[in-house]
């Protein structure tokens, strides 16, 4: 049997339809000052503070929870909530300054809280930012199980802001490794899993799937020192959808000739579920979780800078993903 994100219960493109539904209701723009800076629709929203910008932006775990729920072991998804955000800022050349985050739950298990503390404030740490607040909320009859997401804000001088309008065609990607699944295509990874021996089932590493799949995501917190020292022209967080996020950040196509070594339990769920390339590129991450662009000249000493980084490809000029010369769509 062959499976799919989408007979899983997520349709990417159904889901990309209605966010571009829902943000052309979002007409209205603040008077006065501090405004919004750029469109909706990037990895973080901007707001004009002066000669700096502020930045908000928002994600969770998603379905990860059910594989910790069902493992007992809540400990890592709190990096995950604090990963899927401030990755989304990295993009951009923003720092993370602080978060604030949102549980809802069918019910409070205090053991439950206090695993989940301890993720977010290790997530905390690795970003280096001050958890400011947050909310609980109890939804018995509406949620089943718990529900982690968060809320961060960011800063940055607006000369440093990188939004992807230098990328041209020709510049180079610069693959950077994830650490596994992360946070994403986690119905489709459970579904695979949950019929192919269950998340006890032993790797060849000698990690069980459980333990694979609860792997936190990976903190791409060296970014911000990278971009003072490469000209970097645009960066890539590789969350849902894949390589089509790539789309996010120009007009411009791209070109992936040499993807990057994908992890055993990615190679697991793709072997198990009989996944096209196009599924699984379009789904996960594929072990490249983050990616900069810049021009030729700049990538060498790029790679230098950052540990397991390859050149995976190039921007090409039709607003298209390629990977070994098929398209992803």
């Amino acid at each position: 049997m062959a499976y799919s994100y989408k007979d899983a219960g997520v349709d990417i493109d159904l889901e990309a339809d209605g966010v571009k539904a829902l943000i052309k209701t979002l007409s209205y723009r603040r008077s006065g000052e501090h405004g919004m800076v750029g469109d909706v629709g990037h990895f973080s929203g901007l707001i004009d503070f002066g000669d700096k910008v502020l930045s908000l932006c928002t994600d969770g775990v998603g379905t990860k929870m059910r594989v910790a729920d069902d493992l007992k072991d809540w400990h890592t998804v709190g990096i995950d909530c604090m990963a899927m955000n401030v990755n989304d800022m990295y993009v951009m050349n923003i720092e993370p300054i602080a978060f604030v985050d949102y549980i809802a739950t069918e019910g409070i298990d205090k053991e439950q809280m206090v695993q989940i503390g301890i993720g977010l404030n290790e997530g905390a740490k690795l970003a280096n930012l001050n958890i400011v607040g947050g909310e609980t909320a109890t939804l018995k009859g509406m949620i089943n199980g718990l529900d982690l997401a968060g809320t961060c804000l960011g800063v940055q001088e607006k000369s440093k802001v990188v939004t992807g309008e230098k990328v041209v065609p020709g510049d180079v990607i610069v693959g950077v490794p994830s650490t596994g699944v992360h946070s994403n295509g986690y119905t489709l990874a459970r579904k695979v899993a949950e019929e192919n021996g269950g998340y006890k089932t032993i790797l060849p590493s000698g990690k069980t799937v459980g333990e694979a799949l609860l792997t936190p995501t990976r903190i791409y917190s060296e970014v911000l020192s990278i971009c003072d020292k490469i000209d970097v022209h645009g960066m890539c967080h590789v969350t849902g959808g894949g390589l089509l996020n790539f789309l996010r950040i120009t007009g411009y196509g791209f070109s992936f000739e040499n993807p990057m070594p994908v992890p055993e339990v990615l190679v697991w769920i793709a072997e198990k579920g009989k996944l096209s390339a196009n599924e699984l590129y379009r789904t996960f991450n594929m072990g490249m979780g983050f990616a900069f662009i810049v021009s030729p000249a700049d990538a060498d000493e790029l790679i230098k800078l950052v540990p397991g980084a390859q050149k995976v490809g190039t921007v090409i000029k039709e607003h298209k993903i390629l990977l070994k010369g098929e398209e992803i769509n």
